[in-house]
């Protein structure tokens, strides 16, 4: 796990959801995972979105479990199935049904339409914010200076490839899934040119 990364959430299931994201993502989607809640936060910030915190962060450390061999479903969409463990960790961590159902909604929803913020301010957010750093859409919209501080913390490594790669292999044995459509609409292209993977 990268030591220099330490919950900005300061509660038992943001520290576990940040240990086991440690311990089962590569660097490069460990980092991505990090950045995408901070970039959900600057969005918050910005727009005055009243947010769960804790819940925002949790969701963001899960949300590409499903891209994990030991977690991917040969059935599932890969957000169904890293909604589904999300729904296993909360339930280890103690949370009502209702919460567990909800981080689940989070993670299902970063891989579809945009969602109505008044309906879903978290899943709004994770959508947003992963598209942030996945594709570059709405960069500008977090502050240069939030942006080099998040980059030199938690850089980009080798996302671009690992990324392209886990959804080429979901994409092969799931041709009608949210990872395969990406695929066809140019997602390869649209992170190797993603302007956070470049100096500014």
């Amino acid at each position: 796990m990268n030591m220099l990364i330490v919950s900005p959430v300061h509660t038992d299931a943001a520290r576990a959801a940040l240990r086991i994201a440690g311990e089962y993502y590569s660097p490069a989607l460990l980092n991505h995972a990090v950045r995408s809640y901070h970039w959900a936060a600057a969005l918050a910030r910005a727009d005055d979105i009243t947010i769960d915190d804790e819940l925002l962060f949790v969701a963001a450390m899960l949300h590409d479990f499903g891209l994990l061999p030991e977690f991917d479903s040969y059935a599932l969409d890969f957000e169904e199935a890293g909604g589904h463990v999300a729904v296993v960790f909360a339930a280890g961590a103690g949370w009502a049904p209702a919460r567990a159902r909800r981080v689940r909604e989070i993670i299902v929803r970063h891989m579809g339409e945009p969602v109505d913020v008044d309906t879903d301010p978290e899943g709004h957010l994770l959508h947003r914010a992963t598209g942030i750093d996945i594709t570059g859409r709405e960069t500008g919209l977090t502050p240069a200076v939030i942006r080099a501080e998040v980059l030199s913390q938690w850089p980009r490594l080798g996302l671009a490839e690992e990324f392209t790669h886990c959804f080429e292999q979901q994409a092969v044995r799931k041709p009608r899934s949210a990872a395969a459509v990406a695929l066809r609409h140019g997602l390869a292209t649209k992170l190797r040119e993603n302007p956070l993977g470049k100096p500014e």
